[in-house]
């Protein structure tokens, strides 16, 4: 597992309460959020909530474009109806209260476990050349982290460059789980206080913070 490079941008509080507060805040002439990613966990109730936990809704096909992706039409249906049984089986095997800092969630994101293989039934198309329409990795990560925001991050170009990811990384996930335990929690901690600092509220989750502060990081564009 290559050990994940921490921004500098989390070296500055200042400067991340800032992006933090930016892009969960700042609002259009019109009065709606400026960025529409700020929707993206809390959407319905959140793709976590209790009666969608374990199936794939609508409010998750629109809640990804919000971070700009989308499935096809096809894939989308697909996502709906289940034809498989797919998602509804591997969902109900991860505990909507999953958390990456966890040690006990390890065998969720293994190779071979209900993350792992969830991830790989929406992206792989090598694998599972019946994955739904449109659907790649940067979608796949992006349903996960709708589904278990506390579990699996948004992982896109700009977190990669961000945390200097190798061009072929399967293990991005380990490593931040890695990184939010060492030195006592150290990292976890820092993001529970930038959250804080901001007052984006408690039910954003660590790893959205960490994905909203590398995104903004990196140029502050219209999501």
């Amino acid at each position: 597992m290559i050990e994940l490079t921490i921004p500098e941008i989390y070296w500055d509080d200042a400067e991340a309460v800032r992006l933090l507060s930016e892009y969960f805040t700042r609002r259009r002439s019109r009065g709606d959020l400026y960025y529409s990613g700020a929707h993206f966990e809390r959407l319905g109730g959140g793709g976590d909530a209790q009666q969608v936990a374990n199936r794939f809704d609508s409010n998750d096909v629109v809640a990804i474009t919000t971070l700009s992706v989308s499935l096809a039409p096809h894939g989308a249906l697909d996502l709906l109806s289940d034809p498989q049984g797919h998602w509804t089986r591997l969902l109900s095997q991860i505990p909507a209260g999953a958390r990456l800092e966890d040690p006990a969630s390890d065998a969720l994101i293994a190779q071979g476990g209900p993350a792992w293989e969830l991830w790989e039934r929406l992206a792989d198309n090598t694998k599972y050349p019946n994955k739904p329409d449109g659907s790649g990795p940067v979608i796949a990560g992006k349903l996960l982290a709708r589904k278990r925001p506390h579990l699996i991050p948004v992982y896109d170009i700009r977190v990669k460059q961000a945390f200097q990811r190798p061009a072929i990384d399967d293990s991005f996930w380990a490593a931040l789980a890695a990184a939010l335990r060492a030195n006592g929690g150290a990292f976890r901690d820092q993001l529970v206080r930038l959250r804080d600092k901001a007052g984006i509220g408690e039910d954003i989750g660590i790893l959205r913070v960490c994905d909203v502060i590398v995104w903004m990081s990196q140029g502050e564009k219209d999501q």
